[in-house]
């Protein structure tokens, strides 16, 4: 399944971030292939946001369809 596809409060391990650009600014922001994360919120229409030990960040709808995720 795909980040934008998650619940709220559902935790999950990411499982790939295809872009690579993407990849290397997202690994500098604690999001990178094996982190495991809360869903902390989900904007209808807008973004996701991943809950990171004490860090939230905003993800994209449109970038989060491309990140590959499973829930654990």
């Amino acid at each position: 399944m795909t980040l934008d596809m998650v619940n709220r409060g559902q935790k999950i391990e990411i499982l790939s971030i295809p872009d690579e650009k993407i990849r290397v600014q997202a690994i500098r922001l604690g999001l990178y292939e094996g982190a495991k994360l809360v869903c902390s919120e989900k904007v209808l229409a807008g973004p996701v946001v991943l809950q990171n030990r004490f860090q939230e960040i905003a993800i994209g709808r449109k970038l989060a369809q491309t990140i590959k995720v499973k829930a654990v």
